[in-house]
Parts: C-alpha cells; structure tokens; sequence
C-alpha cells in the first residue's frame, strides 16, 4: 500500500514527466540494443541531416544538452563508425557532423522505433488528448521558462521538505 507521501510524490509534475521519460528512455534502450545503439544515440542521429550534416554546435541545444556531454557522446559514435566529422566547404571554422553508411542505417532504425511508438501513443490515448497533452506540456515549458526562485527566505526545516 502506498503511503501518504508517494502519493504526494505522485502528484508532483516533475516526478511524473521524469519517472515517465526514464521509462521512456529505457523501452528505446532496450529496443536499441538489438542495433547497437542507446536512446541518446539514437536521438544523436536523428537530429543529424541525413544527407548534409549538421553543425556539431547545432546538436546540442536541439538535445538539451551541454556541449561537453555532447562532445564526448559524438566521440564515441565517431570510434564506433556511426558518424564523422568534415569541415563545411563554405565556412572552414564549422565542423559538421555526418552520418557513415552505418549510422543512416542506425538512424532509419531509431526514425522507426520512434515512429512505431507516437503510431501506440496516439492509438491509445486518442488524438484530441494528444493535443491536450502538448499544449500542456507547450505551458508547462513556458512556466519553466519563466521561472525564478522567490527572493524570499526559505524555510528548509525536515516538516517544510516532505512532500
């Protein structure tokens, strides 16, 4: 029987969005395996143009991500065969990231998985709760966004820090 306060825990948006996206990220993992990749690679590939490249300064922020966690994710990827690196012909300071043979198989892989997911989503919940959804999540990006700590001191005593 669940207690008081793992119900409380429950309730709480980001420990929804977050046990949510862990199980999420675990499914594409376990589905990756079988093709040598992670849900971060993956979602790498995806957002690499599959017949461009993309700035390796564009990746990130398309991820979330930090560069230097980038930056070492692309390394591997780059040992394993899944992409290279090239200059851009127009602007040699630029680095672009490029898919190997083996990547564009691995990224129609990861398209496909994605696809097959959204295709079980939207069955299951329907398409007006799917636009529901997003427009929640749209506002609940923009409260983050937003979002700054009251210049208030806060009482961090052990009654006030369950939640």
């Amino acid at each position: 029987m669940a207690t008081d306060s793992q119900d409380k825990k429950k309730q709480s948006v980001d420990f929804r969005v977050k046990a949510t996206w862990l199980a999420i990220a675990k499914m594409y993992n376990a589905l990756g395996a079988a093709h040598g990749i992670t849900h971060s690679n993956g979602f790498v590939l995806l957002n690499i143009d599959k017949e461009h490249g993309t700035p390796a300064t564009k990746i990130a922020p398309l991820m979330g991500m930090e560069a230097r966690s980038l930056s070492r994710m692309l390394k591997t990827m780059e040992e394993e065969g899944m992409i290279y690196r090239r200059h851009d012909e127009k602007d040699r300071r630029k680095v672009l990231i490029c898919l190997t043979e083996a990547g564009k198989v691995k990224r129609e892989a990861s398209r496909q998985v994605v696809k097959e997911f959204n295709r079980r989503v939207r069955q299951a919940v329907g398409e007006e709760k799917m636009q529901l959804f997003f427009e929640i999540l749209d506002q609940i990006n923009e409260v983050v966004e937003s979002y700054k700590l009251p210049a208030l001191s806060l009482d961090l005593n052990e009654e006030s820090l369950a939640v």
